[in-house]
């Protein structure tokens, strides 16, 4: 794909007050994992309309590959995800979301609408036939949760066959702490695995005068606790990362019964393989322990998303293209992305985009809101990597 810079430059600023319009409407009409129907189909109908893209819908759930055939050439990848989340929306505007209780706190409305405007450049520049190559847009579902086998959109669509040919895939992120005009890029893991554990403790309950005729799980609980909390500060190299938070705690229902029972659910975070695969190992041992003290444990733990492995030579050209702004390296913290499941199967790189507002927000949080002029950054930057992409050797 071949075009003069500032062609390319002008054609994001034309369709930039579209994209912002787009980004408005999806972030008034968020809908949860796996029940993206509307969001899908509202996407779908625009690409049809572009008259240039295979649309394939329902995805890996309701997922959306439109594949733009130029000439001869790699088949280059670029993802958004669709979903939004469990929260009730505290902003004030004219397009706070209008579904009570769910809202696009993680930016992926922008993630969207920044692929839409990708498309109408790429048509653009197709009609042109200046496109050497293949290019997958990617609209995922379910990036935020699960289905009942562990399994997120991003599964999904990869076990769906669609994708088997990319050469490449792309994506980028919201990123509330920079400000637009800067990308956060790093090579390697960049976010976490993910891994949650469920332990229940059994015992033995009773009359809260007389602990002695019962074995008290909550006290076993307490023991249990300080050992989770200390395997990664005690087990682990503290140069790797990692850590062990219990995001659950729950027992009994009265202040004079000791109880049968107690749940405690948490999350184990890492980078390496190796190191998860050892706090997993040490989480389950811990069974052990609550035997030694005169109760039993079950403990299960499901694998989620894998660590978000960034290829070097895919952040190569990436920085190439951001060059104009200001690049900061960085890993992107302990939280998890599903993209990982790409950049497992695919060489590939998600990018952070600095979208900070005033007053600041964070991810997931109820006044999440993105400096929309970051969206001029994001699809510039996709389009020119595409352009890169197209030029090497697979």
């Amino acid at each position: 794909m071949e075009t003069k810079n500032t062609d390319l430059v002008e054609k994001i600023k034309q369709i930039y007050p579209r994209v912002v319009e787009w980004r408005r409407h999806l972030h008034q009409y968020p809908e949860l994992s796996f029940q993206e129907k509307q969001t899908s189909a509202w996407i779908a109908k625009k690409l049809h309309s572009l008259g240039v893209f295979e649309v394939e819908e329902n995805v890996g759930g309701f997922g959306i590959v439109a594949t733009l055939r130029g000439k001869p050439g790699p088949v280059i990848g670029l993802r958004a995800d669709l979903d939004a989340l469990p929260i009730q929306e505290q902003t004030e505007g004219p397009y706070t979301s209008k579904h009570p209780g769910v809202m696009h706190a993680c930016g992926h409305d922008a993630h969207a609408a920044i692929l839409l405007g990708v498309a109408h450049v790429l048509a653009e520049l197709y009609k042109e036939g200046t496109i050497n190559g293949t290019v997958c847009l990617i609209f995922q579902p379910a990036e935020e949760d699960c289905d009942a086998e562990g399994k997120t959109g991003a599964v999904h669509m990869i076990e769906s066959g669609k994708l088997d040919e990319l050469d490449a895939v792309l994506a980028l992120h919201m990123c509330p702490w920079l400000p637009a005009g800067h990308v956060q890029i790093h090579d390697g893991p960049s976010m976490a695995n993910n891994d949650n554990f469920h332990i229940v403790v059994h015992g033995k309950g009773g009359h809260a005068g007389y602990p002695h005729q019962g074995r008290d799980p909550i006290w076993i609980s307490t023991q249990l606790l300080q050992a989770l909390y200390s395997l990664n500060g005690r087990t682990i190299d503290p140069l790797d990362v990692a850590t062990i938070s219990i995001g659950h705690l729950e027992a009994g229902e009265s202040n004079n019964i000791i109880p049968n029972r107690v749940d405690i659910k948490g999350t184990i975070r890492t980078y390496r393989k190796s190191i998860r695969e050892q706090l997993i190992h040490e989480v389950h041992q811990l069974a052990s322990l609550g035997k030694a003290l005169g109760g039993s444990c079950d403990i299960d733990i499901v694998r989620g998303e894998p660590a978000l492995y960034n290829h070097s030579d895919i952040n190569r050209v990436i920085k190439q293209v951001s060059s104009h702004l200001q690049i900061i390296n960085q890993p992107f913290g302990m939280g998890s992305e599903d993209f990982g499941h790409f950049t497992e199967r695919f060489p590939g790189a998600m990018f952070f985009l600095g979208c900070k507002t005033d007053p600041e927000t964070s991810l997931h949080q109820d006044r999440f809101d993105i400096d929309e002029k970051a969206m001029l950054y994001g699809m510039r930057i996709l389009l020119e990597s595409t352009q890169e992409f197209m030029k090497k050797e697979w």
